[in-house]
């Protein structure tokens, strides 16, 4: 499932070379899942506008994308663009945590 977000390059929010690649792998609709689904789109919604793109990868449903990107623990989010890849592990109840991992913060 891809939900992408795009708009206007100038927005006020960040410039199109900030445009985020972001994938996060879940298992089904474990409680766990469904919060790091529910408290990444609030965070992409707030602080990235529209200058996202939001991969949801089940692993139960796609095992080979899983596999091939060598997913060790879930849920798990991997940035892809801008900069370097970042992973970032849990649920992303942890706002600060995430954003910094996102080199928003």
């Amino acid at each position: 499932m891809i939900e992408q977000q795009q708009g206007p390059e100038d927005n006020g929010v960040l410039n199109r070379d900030d445009f985020y690649r972001l994938r996060l792998f879940v298992t089904g609709a474990s409680p766990n899942s469904t919060r790091a689904i529910a408290n990444l789109k609030k965070i992409c919604e707030t602080y990235l506008k529209e200058n996202y793109e939001l991969e949801i990868i089940d692993v139960y449903q796609q095992p080979l994308i899983a596999q091939k990107e060598q997913i060790i623990a879930l849920p798990l989010l991997i940035k892809k663009s801008p900069g370097i890849e970042r992973r970032l592990i849990g649920d992303m109840s942890d706002k600060e945590r995430v954003l910094r991992g996102l080199g928003i913060y």
